[in-house]
């Protein structure tokens, strides 16, 4: 039987402990390191290379999505399952497309928490509790990305091609870049000028 190496980061110790207590009772899962903040957890990922990573997104200094991101474009073997508090479809968007494997809110039961770990760490992808190969998690963006554009739309607004800068916005995001990271300078998006505060983007679409 092969043993799954994970790394368990969250910057609240009892949160922490329990994840590590309910992985140990499972004889095919080893926790391999642990850490409190995401500066850490991405030079323990560098050195231990574990094949998957359960991550918080809200933590001190780099968050998740960052480390995500870093693993992500660094191309290091480790997969990661994002948990967080808040569990709303526009933040499961951005968190996948930044490059998680999984998006599980933090009042998953343990033994759905190891369950995702062991499709994630076979190559699945896991929303809401449904496993995903790699196309089905590529239409699952390409719909739910479509339905957010829709959304921020006048309904009596005609339809009209996106310009080359709405374009070079949804490639960034695309590419898991944050509101701020996008927002350098004043740009019109769909006609309505749009200053870099943090709901930036919400009119092509909104980070978590």
């Amino acid at each position: 039987m092969d043993t799954y190496k994970v790394a368990i980061v969250d910057d609240h110790p009892l949160f922490r402990q329990g994840v590590v207590n309910t992985i140990s009772l499972e004889k095919e899962i080893e926790v391999l390191c642990e850490a409190s903040d995401g500066e850490e957890a991405l030079a323990l990922i560098r050195e231990k290379r574990p094949q998957v990573v359960v991550l918080d997104v809200n933590l001190p200094g780099m968050n998740g999505l960052q480390v995500t991101r870093a693993i992500r474009d660094e191309s290091l073997p480790t997969r990661v399952v994002l948990v967080t508090a808040y569990d709303d479809v526009e933040q499961v968007v951005h968190a996948m497309r930044t490059g998680a494997a999984a998006y599980c809110p933090k009042d998953i039961r343990p033994e759905e928490l190891v369950e995702v770990i062991r499709r994630v760490a076979e190559g699945k992808y896991v929303i809401g509790g449904t496993v995903l190969g790699e196309r089905e998690l590529n239409s699952w963006l390409e719909r739910h990305l479509e339905d957010e554009l829709g959304a921020h739309r006048d309904p009596g607004e005609p339809l009209h091609p996106l310009s080359n800068r709405e374009m070079e916005v949804l490639s960034y995001v695309t590419q898991g870049m944050s509101n701020k990271e996008i927002a350098i300078g004043r740009i019109s998006v769909w006609g309505r000028v749009v200053s870099p505060a943090p709901h930036f983007v919400k009119t092509t679409t909104q980070n978590s």
